[in-house]
Parts: C-alpha cells; structure tokens; sequence
C-alpha cells in the first residue's frame, strides 16, 4: 500500500480538527471574555527505508495534532457604564461559585448582574468571589447592600461603584458612605491547563497551579479591574478567515494526494489484469 494514502488520509482529518478550532473561534468572535484556541501539529512516526552515509533514509506516514491551546492574550475593553460590569486589564481570573453545589469556577467573562438578594452574578446565576464584609477580611460571595454600614445605618442602597483595586463602594439613600467588600483575582501558573465548561467558564482550577489564595487587583500582581466595562473575545478575526483559507487549501492539496495515490493503485491493478 502506498504510504502516501495513510500521509493524505490523516492530514484530512487533522485539518478537519483544524476547521473546527476555527470555525468555534469565528462563531465566539462577540462572546465577552472568549479566549480563542490554536491547533498546533506533529508528523507521526517514519518508516525506515534504509541509510546512507548522510543518515538514515525515511519517510514519514502523516500528521496529527500535537495539542490544542487556549490563546489567553488580553481581548478589547468596552465600556458599557453599567456599575456591575467589570472586566480584567491583566492575566487574573474571575472566580465564580454555585450556591448549591459549591462548585468554584473561574472565568474572564465580567458580564455580573444583582440578582432578587444583590448577590453580583454570572448569567447562570453564579456568585462572584472575594472579601464580602466591610473589614475585607473575609471571603465570600460578593453582595450589595447596607451590611456593615457605620452604625448600623439601615438606609436602603442608593448606588455602588468599584474602582481598579475591586473595591466596593456603596453609598446609601441618606448619603452615607461606605467599603462594601472587594473583588479577588485568581492567577495561574499554567493557564494551558485550565478546561472550559462552556457558559465563559473555566474548571480544572487545581491542575492549573493557582496562587495559594485569590488575591486583590494590581498591576504587578494578575492586573487591573475596569469598572463599568467588558472584556471582549480575544478572537482576530482577520487572522481566522486567513487561517481557513489556508485550512481549506490544504485540505484540498491532501485530497489530491490521496486521489492520485488511487488513481496509481488503480493503474497496478489494471498491469496485473493485463
């Protein structure tokens, strides 16, 4: 059987693989906080076909994928001027935790809400993480409210903001001010290892070598919080659509192969019925 038939045969079905990362990237070009994935190759294994006094003479049997990565540079910030949006100027995470299984995620999509409680949430109703008392000392699901208001203040909330740092600031109806709580960022050492789960969120937290605690927005530590905004996807569209034509072509190319390669076979066949 001729080698190239196996070469042709599984270039088809990585550059398919390779059509699918695109074609996801493409399809999550306006999704907040995407981060999009690139397909990087390997040959497989060459036969040995003999040596000379150059070296060894082989040929190769094809392609595979060597791995498949999340391209974490930072996405386009947009303002959106709603006090809930926030979005990361850095390399930090979000975390987000489900109230009733615990289950912790993290995630880049900063797209919160307050829900019927004044918990901030994700769109599947997830609860931000990070320092949830005025004393910042103590962390948890992140709220709005008048808990720990100077005396007690019972005053209904008139407004909230947060500034770079993730703090929480909270001001009530008769004007009082004051230091609600503070967003955390989680950093890692190897990003590569985090898993998405879909809805904009990440598990595989522990593989991912995490700080040994979340720690507060800096610009020497995971980065910046940008309040009232959103981080868009990382997706370059322009590098996409030039990555499918290239896909597309190869992929035609590799068909040929194994076209010709059966028409050759075909011809062998044929001597032999001769």
């Amino acid at each position: 059987m001729l080698m190239s038939l196996d070469s042709g045969a599984s270039a088809l079905e990585q550059f398919q693989q390779q059509l699918n990362v695109i074609g996801n990237n493409i399809a999550n070009v306006n999704t907040v906080g995407f981060k999009s994935s690139d397909v990087n190759f390997e040959d497989t294994f060459s036969q040995m076909i003999g040596s000379n006094a150059a070296g060894s003479e082989q040929i190769g049997t094809g392609v595979s994928v060597a791995d498949i990565n999340n391209n974490f540079s930072q996405g386009d910030i947009s303002a959106t001027n709603v006090p809930s949006n926030l979005a990361v100027n850095g390399t930090g995470f979000f975390l987000v935790k489900d109230p009733t299984t615990g289950a912790e995620y993290a995630t880049r999509d900063g797209d919160f809400t307050e829900d019927a409680n004044g918990y901030l949430v994700t769109s599947g109703g997830l609860r931000l993480q990070g320092y949830s008392d005025a004393g910042l000392s103590t962390m948890g699901d992140l709220k709005v409210d008048n808990t720990g208001a100077p005396g007690g203040d019972t005053a209904a909330v008139s407004s909230y903001s947060f500034n770079t740092s993730g703090t929480l600031s909270v001001t009530l109806a008769d004007g009082t001010s004051f230091t609600r709580g503070q967003v955390l960022l989680q950093n890692f050492t190897d990003p590569d290892q985090l898993v998405k789960a879909g809805n904009n969120l990440f598990t595989g937290l522990a593989n991912a070598g995490p700080l040994a605690a979340p720690v507060a927005p800096s610009q020497s530590g995971p980065g910046l919080i940008t309040p009232g905004s959103l981080e868009m996807s990382n997706v370059d569209l322009a590098t996409e659509l030039t990555s499918l034509i290239t896909t597309q072509r190869a992929y035609e190319a590799n068909s040929k192969v194994i076209t010709t390669s059966d028409q050759i076979l075909q011809t062998l066949v044929n001597l032999k019925q001769g």
